[in-house]
């Protein structure tokens, strides 16, 4: 796979049932996909190595980015999930990997900005349910 560019990764939210918005002029992004593991190891363990139990453990995503807004319509999306906390439908799309989507919840939001310069965000966005993976 050859080097990708950062700012083709993008982040959508669901507004109406199938309709994905691209949210925000997104200008640093992390996406983490993490498992817990199960320890299965016990007395009869061979060699007394740890043994793990195979799809048993919780997996959970976790997303995070930083940036400013690319209109009102964005911000406002953004605001009312996080004072909402309700269960947002997300799109996450990097090239060349595949493409997330599932529900998540806005689990921190930030707002900042320099005297001479733009008003800026960060986001981070936890999984809630079921994350759906599909190729590229």
């Amino acid at each position: 796979m050859a080097a990708q560019r950062g700012k083709d990764i993008l982040l959508k939210i669901e507004g109406a049932p199938g309709v994905f918005t691209t949210v925000a002029g997104l200008r640093a992004r992390t996406i983490s996909l993490n498992a817990k593991t199960v320890d299965a190891t016990d007395a009869d363990s061979a060699g007394r190595w740890r043994e793990l139990l195979g799809g048993a453990g919780v997996k959970s995503a976790a997303v995070s980015g930083q940036g400013i807004f690319r209109d009102a319509a964005s911000d406002a999306a953004i605001r009312e999930a996080f004072f909402d906390q309700g269960l947002k439908t997300w799109r996450l799309i990097v090239p060349d990997f595949g493409v997330l989507e599932g529900p998540f919840l806005v689990s921190a939001l930030e707002y900042a900005g320099d005297h001479e310069g733009e008003a800026t965000f960060a986001i981070s966005l936890a999984s809630a349910g079921a994350v759906a993976f599909s190729a590229i």
